[in-house]
């Protein structure tokens, strides 16, 4: 069985991971990145993870309930804290495979990592 950035993930008591932004590199596309962060954020000066979806942390129960429960999803904001709550929420939900993005996309942006949409 092959390891995946999933099961590289630290666990946290919350029932989700959180994973590091230096882990994602090269990550695999079978993971859903969620960006919980408000529209002028998600195109603002931070930018975003190229192929995330945005979904404002208010709406992540309503728009989650018809997505797959097997999906890995990596959840995404502007520190770490939003998506920790969303992604308590989506474990809640019967997501059994979801990461926390620590340090949010500041972090992220610190990392070099490559980013959409930054002014």
């Amino acid at each position: 069985m092959t390891s995946t950035i999933f099961d590289s993930a630290k666990e946290t008591p919350h029932g989700y991971r959180d994973i590091r932004p230096s882990e994602l590199r090269g990550r695999p596309s079978d993971v859903r990145i969620i960006d919980v962060r408000e529209p002028p954020e998600f195109l603002g000066e931070l930018g975003h993870i190229p192929g995330a979806e945005l979904v404002p942390l208010g709406t992540v129960a309503a728009v989650a309930s018809s997505w797959p429960r097997e999906e890995a999803l990596l959840v995404v904001c502007r520190s770490g804290g939003r998506s920790a709550r969303a992604a308590q929420q989506l474990h809640a939900m019967g997501f059994r495979r979801v990461m926390n993005l620590a340090g949010g996309m500041m972090a992220y942006v610190d990392s070099g990592l490559p980013i959409a949409c930054a002014r």
